[in-house]
């Protein structure tokens, strides 16, 4: 269950997966320092999980760990990327570093 004050945070966090590019990941951090949670990583990975409900798709394949690693959801993730020309290898994203979308550098707010 939602309240007001996180469906308004949820709304930032959406916004700002559905603006990384194909080809591209970021953070669950990143995301959070994006829309002003300091230490909210846990939150966006928990708004990755409610994306269900959302009539625009939100790309969650496109959200990993801050060390390249892919969440294990019997490979759909995983293959999401792959289609996108991201080669994961051992649940992490091949060349992470080049392939890092900050959202704070490449979104003008």
């Amino acid at each position: 269950m939602m309240n007001s004050d996180n469906q308004e945070i949820y709304k930032a966090i959406f916004a700002v997966v559905r603006l990384i590019p194909k080809g591209r990941v970021t953070s669950y951090g990143a995301v959070a320092k994006a829309v002003g949670l300091k230490s909210g990583a846990r939150m966006v990975g928990r708004a990755m999980s409610l994306v269900g409900n959302e009539k625009v798709p939100v790309p969650v394949h496109r959200v990993v760990n801050s060390s390249g690693v892919v969440v294990n959801d019997n490979g759909y993730r995983e293959k999401k990327l792959r289609s996108e020309g991201i080669e994961v290898r051992n649940d992490k994203v091949v060349d992470f570093k080049t392939k890092f979308w900050d959202p704070l550098t490449e979104i003008a707010f």
